[in-house]
């Protein structure tokens, strides 16, 4: 799993820097946004601009990270979601619940950083 994770004005950013989000990758994937929250970094942005497929578990995955985000009185939001990927998200339901930034600057600023 190819993660990067930066920090500003409070925020984490984790960056996803693989094609294909699947089932195989998340174990690992949800673990490190799991470590961040449970660490006291409550605002986290996931920049998924160079993931451009997602199966239904990853789905399942990150409305679960959004409930942890939720229980630990934070915030999870997603940044450059590609088309393919917010189809996913919209026929699944889940982007009434997360909450999606057309990119980092435009999410950033709705944390109020």
């Amino acid at each position: 799993m190819n993660l990067t994770t930066d920090r500003t004005q409070g925020v984490a950013i984790v960056r996803v820097h693989e094609t294909r989000l699947m089932y195989p990758l998340l174990s690992e994937f949800a673990g490190a946004i799991t470590t961040l929250f449970s660490g006291g970094g409550q605002k986290v942005l996931l920049d998924l601009s160079e993931v451009t497929y997602v199966d239904s578990a990853t789905i399942g995955c990150l409305m679960d990270l959004y409930r942890q985000a939720a229980t630990a009185g934070g915030a999870l939001k997603l940044a450059g979601v590609q088309k393919r990927v917010e189809t996913m998200l919209t026929m699944t339901g889940a982007e009434t619940f997360l909450e999606i930034h057309l990119d980092e600057p435009a999410a950033l600023r709705s944390f109020g950083a």
